[in-house]
């Protein structure tokens, strides 16, 4: 049917970041999905961003993604997390009209130059032998050659990208009963699993779930807490100064011990603990049924309702997941302050779905066994539509850059959210489905989210992914910023100002004559109300605003953190030679030999994360390494 540089099966939330990256680096991309209806669809929570995850959000943005740009095309309601706390913990959060998030990223796939959107089952993939570049003896390796549908039609690459969220092997649990089944009803893709274990790609099991949905016309919002977006909403894609307003509002209620009661009482109907399911589930989202089993001393659980759009009445009930039966439900969802009358539009069900293990995946998430094959999203092990769409990014971009073979790309954990994910998964693996926190990120105060397009742009630039428009903008904000913290740093005020405007703040006192930046170091003082004693600043944005005052506010613990990042990236740049018999180390445990070999890490400091090698085995990696550059030098 054609040949293609790159193919993307799946347009979930991953595929659609790897098929326009690889289209907008100029590569000729087939996006293949089985239901067109099923495009960046949301089967769970009708939102983008969150803890973590929101920097996830950004730093696609500034990469030349497109969550961003489409969730500020299409939020209902925005709000930032954690704005109590520090600036390295603040995460964006939107609330978005689901069906017309599909819609504008259905409709800026179809527009997108060098990108053809296709419906279409894929059943197999197709490989070819070819004698590897790296070996010796000249032995052979698989090389992808494309895919077959299950219309019978052929189409050929040498980069594929496997996207394909929950549907592979779906099956769909509600109780005892059980039926082969994709997220929302959707066709599953069972053939195309099969034949995945067939060729040699192992498999293993993972579920997820859902809550119900519920119509907001049988909701009694009077005695709820009412949850509003943040006036003015800020937007996710830093191509944006503004986005309109808030459109809607949230809200927060309560189980009780009642709605408790009935759970307890029916536990063993649910598929989890009736024994109907063998897939693990994810840690951070638990199902109603392990809230009340785990923790019985809790008496309430907190409860989000979210409207999934303007054009429906659907409501989601966030943190009431379960496979209860239907008529379990029905009373449980009553029994909630405010959800006495609840009608319920869609039960809860959970999901199980196949997925690979991700060690198998090196930094680029290209698979270790067969040349030119990627993988992105929950098949990764992986759970959310942000770690998703992180990784078909990196995945788009690798497969860009293996058709013109060039170097991979894999992105730095001291330098991203992004890094922090990918490295976590090919490095560490992932026993249940995995999910970003601030608390995995170790230099979080540099990696945050209002900075991602300085950490981010010229990289994306640079594949040619971050449009010009983009990097011009970048760069103008860049000095924007400089030459603001140069201003600060620079304009002073007399002791008499300084101390009259410390009074009103309650701020203390000064000895004699300070600058701008000393005063705004004060945790009282803040870059607006700074004006008091600046009236001859000049007009600057919000982002050079935001961006100087956290940047002067912090100053002493990023230049640690940065010096932190020195040191890290000294056992980052210590390669580690690809064919590097481990087995002929001598020191090193057995269960790091076999680690190490298995996993095959780039560098000495991806090494030193493999969980089971030990600090002292780095050293004696470290002085290996030491000896062979010596010989090298000496040959």
């Amino acid at each position: 049917m054609g040949t293609y540089d790159v193919i993307v099966v799946g347009a979930g939330h991953a595929g659609c970041e790897a098929a326009l990256a690889a289209a907008r680096m100029k590569k000729h991309t087939l996006l293949l999905t089985i239901s067109p209806e099923s495009i960046a669809m949301m089967p769970c929570n009708p939102s983008i961003g969150g803890t973590g995850k929101g920097q996830l959000v950004k730093e696609i943005d500034a990469l030349g993604g497109e969550m961003g740009c489409n969730i500020d095309k299409t939020f209902i309601q925005f709000r930032m997390l954690n704005a109590s706390k520090g600036p390295a913990v603040w995460s964006p959060r939107a609330q978005a009209d689901k069906q017309r998030y599909h819609e504008e990223m259905k409709y800026t796939l179809e527009r997108q130059e060098n990108l053809d959107l296709k419906q279409g089952e894929v059943v197999d993939l197709m490989f070819e032998d070819v004698v590897s570049n790296n070996s010796l003896d000249g032995s052979c390796v698989r090389r992808i050659a494309g895919v077959l549908l299950k219309s019978g039609s052929v189409y050929r690459s040498n980069a594929v990208i496997l996207a394909t969220g929950t549907y592979l092997n779906g099956l769909v649990h509600v109780s005892d009963r059980a039926w082969s089944s994709g997220p929302s009803g959707m066709t599953p893709s069972i053939e195309l699993a099969e034949n995945l274990e067939r060729a040699g790609i192992h498999l293993r099991r993972f579920k997820t779930g859902t809550p119900a949905r519920v119509l907001a016309g049988s909701l009694d919002y009077s005695i709820m807490d009412e949850q509003k977006g943040d006036e003015p909403p800020l937007p996710f894609s830093y191509m944006n100064d503004t986005v309109g307003e808030n459109k809607t509002s949230c809200w927060l209620t309560w189980t009780n011990e009642h709605a408790h009661e009935i759970v307890a009482a029916n536990i063993e109907k649910t598929a989890p603990y009736g024994g109907y399911t063998t897939g693990v589930g994810p840690r951070y989202c638990l199902s109603i049924e392990d809230k009340v089993s785990r923790f019985p001393d809790r008496k309430r659980h907190q409860l989000f309702l979210e409207p999934e759009g303007l054009s429906t009445e659907e409501v989601y009930v966030q943190g009431m997941s379960t496979s209860l039966p239907e008529e379990i439900q029905e009373r449980f969802y009553r029994s909630i302050e405010g959800l006495e009358n609840a009608k319920i539009s869609r039960y809860a069900y959970s999901i199980e779905y196949d997925c690979i293990d991700p060690l198998s995946l090196t930094g680029s998430l290209a698979y270790k066994g067969i040349a030119g094959l990627f993988f992105a999203g929950q098949i990764n092990g992986s759970s959310g539509y942000e770690e998703a769409a992180a990784q078909g990014l990196v995945a788009g971009i690798n497969a860009a850059l293996h058709v013109d073979q060039k170097p991979p790309w894999s992105p730095d954990r001291s330098q991203s959210y992004i890094g922090v994910l990918v490295d976590d998964l090919v490095t560490k693996g992932t026993n249940e489905p995995y999910r970003i926190m601030t608390s995995r990120a170790e230099f979080r105060l540099v990696l945050r989210q209002d900075n991602a397009d300085l950490r981010l742009t010229e990289i994306g630039y640079g594949f040619g992914l971050a449009t010009a428009e983009r990097y011009e903008r970048f760069m103008k904000n860049k000095r924007e910023t400089d030459a603001e913290i140069l201003r600060l740093n620079e304009t002073y005020v007399s002791a008499e100002e300084a101390a009259a405007f410390l009074a009103v703040l309650g701020a203390g006192s000064v000895s004699g004559r300070i600058s701008l930046a000393e005063l705004l170091r004060r945790p009282e003082v803040t870059h607006e109300n700074l004006s008091v004693v600046d009236p001859a600043r000049p007009a600057i944005s919000k982002y050079a605003e935001t961006q100087s005052e956290i940047e002067i506010k912090y100053e002493g613990y990023i230049a640690k953190q940065k010096k932190q990042i020195e040191n890290f990236r000294k056992l980052e740049n210590k390669r580690i030679p690809c064919d590097l018999d481990y087995t002929a180390i001598r020191g090193l445990r057995n269960e790091s030999v076999q680690k190490l070999g298995d996993i095959r890490p780039d560098s000495v400091g991806q090494a030193s994360r493999i969980s089971g090698v030990s600090p002292a085995d780095i050293n004696v990696l470290l002085v290996y390494l030491t000896k062979l550059d010596y010989e090298r030098k000496r040959a």
